[in-house]
């Protein structure tokens, strides 16, 4: 079973995550400079089986796209040509920058520590993995694939 790869991308820094190789459980990666990216997905896939990305995708609070949606999607698009073998699918990530800031304050991390956006970053990907896991673990109906993937006939 391939490992599954969360990005919260930007435009300056790119928050990575990704599972086990049992996908039981989600991992900060860290972060890469968003120019970065490709070569950085490239490296990560040579050395580790990954059967799908999970690209967080930013909405507003009534559920309309951003201008980061449209950012966002644009990778997404780029993503799929750089790697046509691997799955793409799309999380809501509404919160995550939040919920991952008061993590990090509630933790303990001092306050410089604190400051450092790629923290954030790196466990706002982790929060969208994790999100994503729950989100398949709850599928009911067999055979549970991620949107876009059809049963076998």
């Amino acid at each position: 079973m391939g490992r599954i790869v969360a990005i919260d991308y930007g435009q300056k820094r790119t928050g990575l995550a990704t599972t086990d190789e049992a996908n039981i459980i989600a991992t900060p990666v860290g972060t890469v400079r968003t120019m970065d990216i490709f070569q950085f997905l490239h490296d990560f896939v040579e050395k580790n089986s990954v059967d799908c990305f999970v690209v967080g995708l930013a909405k507003n609070f009534k559920n309309e796209d951003t201008e980061s949606t449209h950012f966002t999607e644009s990778f997404v698009k780029k993503l799929q040509r750089e790697f046509p073998g691997i799955h793409v699918d799309r999380m809501d990530e509404r919160f995550t920058s939040l919920i991952a800031t008061r993590a990090i304050r509630e933790s303990g991390i001092n306050k410089s520590r604190r400051r450092d956006k790629s923290l954030v970053d790196s466990i706002s990907a982790t929060l969208i993995l994790q999100s994503y896991m729950e989100s398949r673990s709850q599928c009911t109906s067999p055979p549970c694939l991620p949107a876009g993937r059809r049963s076998p006939s």
